[in-house]
């Protein structure tokens, strides 16, 4: 346990200096494209270049293809025995720094979340650990990556354990929260003040606008299935164009400018604009198409921010659908951030009510991050970190709960990790299917199975149950063709009539078996097949229709068992 303490502290802090190592070089980038001779529209041209040049160097660079976001790490634990590739631990920082340092509306906690937990999975394999112990380091490099960005430790921990762990025993809380406070460091003592992400809260929560929280709190959740819906929606379309490469990059860029000339805000990360509406100073916009000001000034801004909750979803796919790499994170803060905005501007534009519109867009912020990345305790207390304290805790709890209830009631899982949940690619939080999803059908595959084809005799299965142990046999054509089955408790009656051997056909004692397995089948259909026939051997095929091998209900039901037993708290293994 002490040397698991070592390895948490030393994911922490290179998964912190990693992450503040990322928010350099995108404001370093930001700062370049500043300094640049450029005409007042000309930064329109810059999300293009960061397209093409992020599409260039995955193509050249990294092999034409890179796993992105949250769902490759969970894809990871569940499928990879917790082992993500090296490449990891720096694909990211170069790909979604490009993508937006150049104007990409996307974040960047996913690839900061990717990137900690390479870093941590790395660490556990030269160092030896085992599967257990490497999903937790994964953890650990996740929540020391969220830390440092938000400079928000228990936002970190929590994240780690609503999102990446599906379970979680007492051990793990403190190595989660040693990496997590590494993390949070390495941003506070590194970064400047006013690069961190917080803010102080003008007006103190007021119970009277109660009433207004659960409003927004259902406005948060309907906004969330938009988003998820429309991102996905948007990006599948962007993702699945029969377009090049480089075309793709070029048209998504030229997307993007178009948006960015009607709706500046979505320009980048976008926790600038974010500042400027949780701390009330967002009083004015740049209105390139002169609508806005055609009407009056407090529904011009109304309509504005309505437009700018509305798109930014669509922003964000075609930033990720056409080739840059980011996140949902900061897109879902952002969009959260603005409804609060839009929400208390509409209900003070009334003459009877006054409400907080600062403190209504930090609840929003948490609202729509809970809607879209199913993490509401995440939301919680992030929200409350940046704030510097939990004045706000009560509606931040009314809001995020509410939007959360809504988009469960809809959607079980997450955008992100719906196709995968649904495949049995990833866990969920349901511990059975999670010991399913980790066994691979080759690990308990019986090979050493003869098969005997279905032009032969009575007497030439009798030679091979001479030399076999086996009661059940493969029955093929000559073409090596699976065609059904023999158990020997069927034809036990005819083995004492040695005379009888040759003239009896392997066709006319073959049966077929109740269900057949495919190679490539997961295992929750698998235990499926076996609930459903009731038998104890199943026979696997490949894509041809031939003839693997037995997989029997004993060994998955073993494998079931030493899954289960490995799963104990780090302090009572030791």
């Amino acid at each position: 346990m002490q040397f698991i303490m070592v390895i948490a502290t030393i994911v922490g802090f290179t998964s912190g200096i990693v992450a503040v190592l990322l928010k350099m070089l995108v404001h370093a980038v930001q700062y370049w494209i500043g300094l640049l001779p450029v005409s007042r529209y000309s930064y329109l041209l810059f999300p293009v270049a960061g397209l093409v040049l992020t599409v260039y160097i995955v193509r050249h660079f990294f092999g034409g293809f890179m796993e992105k976001g949250i769902a490759m790490v969970l894809k990871a634990v569940a499928r990879k025995s917790s082992f993500v590739p090296l490449a990891h631990t720096y694909q990211h920082i170069v790909t979604s720094s490009i993508t937006v340092g150049f104007g990409g509306s996307a974040g960047l906690e996913a690839p900061i979340v990717a990137t900690g937990s390479a870093v941590g999975s790395n660490l556990a394999r030269i160092t030896d650990l085992n599967y257990q112990e490497r999903t937790l380091l994964i953890a650990c490099g996740a929540a020391a990556g969220i830390s440092a960005v938000f400079n928000a430790p228990i936002a970190g921990v929590i994240f780690a354990i609503e999102v990446l762990l599906a379970e979680t025993v007492v051990s793990y809380f403190i190595p989660l929260i040693v990496s997590s406070v590494m993390g949070a460091l390495c941003s506070k003592i590194i970064l400047q003040e006013a690069s961190l992400f917080n803010f102080l809260l003008k007006q103190t929560f007021d119970y009277e606008n109660v009433p207004f929280y659960i409003l927004l709190g259902a406005a948060a959740g309907f906004i969330s299935l938009y988003y998820a819906r429309a991102f996905k929606m948007v990006e599948h379309k962007f993702h699945d164009s029969s377009l090049k490469r480089y075309t793709k990059a070029l048209v998504g860029g030229a997307c993007l400018a178009a948006l960015y000339f009607v709706l500046p805000p979505l320009f980048g990360e976008g926790y600038e604009s974010i500042k400027l509406v949780a701390n009330g100073t967002f009083t004015s916009f740049a209105d390139n198409t002169r609508f806005f000001t055609l009407l009056d000034e407090n529904w011009g801004m109304i309509l504005f921010t309505a437009g700018v909750i509305l798109i930014k979803p669509v922003a964000a796919a075609i930033t990720l659908g056409s080739g840059g790499n980011g996140g949902n994170f900061a897109p879902s803060l952002f969009t959260g951030a603005y409804l609060g905005f839009f929400f208390s501007k509409l209900v003070n534009s009334l003459p009877w009510f006054k409400i907080p519109e600062g403190n209504f867009s930090l609840v929003g912020m948490a609202g729509v991050l809970s809607g879209v990345m199913y993490c509401p305790l995440t939301a919680i207390f992030l929200i409350a970190e940046i704030t510097n304290g939990y004045e706000l805790f009560i509606p931040l709890m009314i809001v995020s709960s509410i939007s959360f209830f809504i988009v469960k009631s809809y959607e079980p899982f997450s955008m992100e990790t719906k196709k995968l949940a649904m495949e049995g690619q990833i866990f969920t939080h349901k511990k059975e299917k999670n010991i399913l999803t980790s066994i691979q059908l080759e690990d308990i595959l019986q090979f050493q199975y003869e098969a005997i084809r279905i032009d032969q005799t009575l007497e030439d299965l009798v030679e091979i149950i001479k030399r076999s142990e086996k009661n059940i046999f493969a029955v093929v054509d000559k073409k090596e063709r699976f065609m059904g089955i023999i158990e020997l408790n069927d034809i036990k009656q005819k083995l004492f009539d040695p005379g009888q051997y040759p003239k009896i056909s392997i066709q006319s004692l073959m049966k077929r078996p109740p269900a057949v397995l495919r190679s490539n089948q997961d295992m929750h259909s698998v235990m499926n097949k076996f609930d459903v026939t009731q038998s104890w051997y199943l026979p696997v095929l490949n894509a041809e229709n031939k003839f693997e091998g037995f997989i029997s209900k004993t060994k998955l039901f073993n494998k079931y068992r030493e899954i289960l037993a490995s799963h104990g708290d780090l302090y009572e293994e030791n």
